[in-house]
């Protein structure tokens, strides 16, 4: 085996890891590697995105019955229709400006969000979903990190933590699976990433359940603050790297 994929293969269970512990965050995580590892970038956001979905579906299939629709429709709706935009786009950009300018808005975002998030109601109204949904196609589709907009509007509206993660990972779910139908017709589904997937998916089922078993001691209240934190991490690591 060679170093390659011992290094796909960790990266693929921390990002398992944070994702279903704190219900996002697998791209964010694997994606300050993969770019390294894969022949494009349009196939390391493909992998990425796979990757996700595999965990996504164990949460789903659990979380299921928490799930309330009317907060999810017109957020998932308006995020496939800008992801798919940004698809077709993402080789025509200057991709470190674009890191730097995501650095930015994550830690900007993060510190907005820890401050006042006492304060703010974000209401599951088409205008809060249609700003967050439209920054998250953006991001999902440049860079396979649609989760930070899309969670702090789950975050906010969901009453317990079962129902954000049921909201999260139903997007997430969807989200993935038709930006990689997307990334197939740009042509990014190939036999590396494929057989790359094969490799990193034990580490993912297991990276998936470690989370499972941290995830039962959190409250909604730390998961919110946690979020916050992870999301500025995100940003840091975005301007750095």
């Amino acid at each position: 085996m060679s170093s390659t994929l011992l290094i796909l293969m960790a990266f693929a269970f921390g990002g398992a890891f944070v994702q279903r512990t704190i219900g996002f965050g697998f791209g964010i995580f694997i994606m300050t590697v993969l770019p390294l590892l894969m022949p494009s970038y349009g196939e390391a956001t493909t992998l990425s995105g796979m990757l996700a979905m595999v965990t996504s579906v164990m949460m789903v299939i659990r979380y299921y019955k928490y799930l309330q629709w009317k907060k999810l429709i017109p957020i998932l709706i308006i995020f496939l229709i800008v992801s798919f935009i940004a698809i077709q786009i993402v080789t025509m950009l200057d991709r470190a400006q674009l890191k730097h300018i995501l650095g930015v808005t994550l830690i900007v975002a993060a510190i907005y969000f820890w401050f006042f998030s006492e304060r703010i109601k974000i209401k599951p109204n088409m205008a809060t979903q249609g700003f967050l949904g439209t920054i998250s196609g953006f991001m999902g589709g440049f860079f396979g990190m649609q989760g930070p907009p899309a969670v702090l509007y789950f975050i906010e509206v969901a009453k317990q933590k079962e129902e954000y993660i049921a909201l999260a990972q139903t997007f997430f779910v969807i989200g993935n699976f038709m930006m990689t139908v997307f990334r197939w017709r740009a042509g990014f589904v190939t036999a590396e990433v494929l057989t790359d997937w094969l490799w990193a998916l034990p580490t993912v089922l297991l990276g998936t359940w470690v989370g499972s078993i941290v995830f039962r001691y959190l409250s909604l209240d730390l998961l919110r603050h946690i979020v916050f934190i992870y999301i500025g991490i995100s940003g840091l690591i975005e301007l750095l790297f």
